[in-house]
């Protein structure tokens, strides 16, 4: 059975605008799903579709969380149930400290097992321990997205969705943010997690879709994306171009989907 099954949604924005059509997606529990796709794509309406954040969507189709049907649920109920998501802009409350958006993720939970989160999330990102009293809108654009995932964790997720995670963010630092999600996961939280930059994305998840203009195109483990030629020219560089004998234009080998 599914962790997460989607099955023919169609997300629709003024009840005439298709941003999601027919889509369908499973995510199996306790790994790493990538869902790749260039802007516009209907990736970020994917996770608020999920998330409940859509009022009234998707218009057809179902989603199941662990065996229950959630779709057109609403989002506190869905959170209730142990799905996070993180968004794109990360979701701080921008004029509290560190300490204090951490704190409101630990809002409503008993205090057994509080220490030991915190203990683990402040060994994921240590940085995090010096900037505690230290208010959010300041913090670079990587601690930002740390403490976005942080405070998430605090919620105890069953499902981490995450928006972009390595949006703005300097190589290292996206790089350090991956790593922190392969730890997590290794731990047991089911991730699923949409991002433009395919190379961090399949290093560490076990499987991939790629989506475009609502719709996935493709699908397949990680390794077998990395090995297919459309995704190698389209979203990881690796394609191969051919000029002229004139040796002036540059054509690009059709995508099969």
């Amino acid at each position: 059975m599914s962790f997460l099954k989607i099955a023919n949604i169609e997300t629709l924005y003024f009840d005439r605008i298709y941003a999601l059509h027919g889509l369908t997606l499973d995510v199996a529990e306790k790994e790493i799903f990538a869902v790749l796709g260039p802007n516009g794509a209907g990736k970020t309406t994917l996770l608020k579709t999920v998330a409940g954040l859509l009022k009234d969507q998707p218009k057809k189709g179902i989603i199941e969380f662990n065996g229950r049907r959630i779709h057109r649920l609403a989002p506190e109920r869905i959170s209730s149930l142990g799905i996070v998501y993180v968004p794109e802009d990360r979701g701080l409350f921008r004029e509290l400290t560190v300490k204090e958006n951490l704190d409101l993720g630990c809002w409503g939970r008993r205090t057994k097992g509080i220490k030991e989160d915190l203990d683990f999330i402040y060994e994921l990102f240590p940085i995090l321990i010096e900037r505690t009293g230290q208010q959010a809108e300041t913090l670079s654009g990587g601690e930002q997205q740390m403490l976005a995932i942080a405070r998430a964790m605090l919620r105890k997720p069953k499902l981490l969705m995450l928006d972009e995670p390595s949006l703005g963010l300097a190589p290292l630092l996206a790089r350090n943010v991956f790593e922190a999600l392969e730890k997590i996961s290794q731990l047991g939280t089911t991730i699923l997690l949409v991002e433009q930059n395919a190379k961090l994305a399949l290093k560490i998840a076990n499987y991939g879709y790629i989506l475009e203009a609502g719709r996935i195109v493709l699908k397949g483990t990680s390794k077998e994306l990395m090995e297919n030629e459309d995704v190698q020219e389209l979203y990881l560089g690796l394609g191969q171009e051919t000029t002229t004998s004139k040796g002036w234009r540059l054509y690009k080998k059709r995508r099969r989907w």
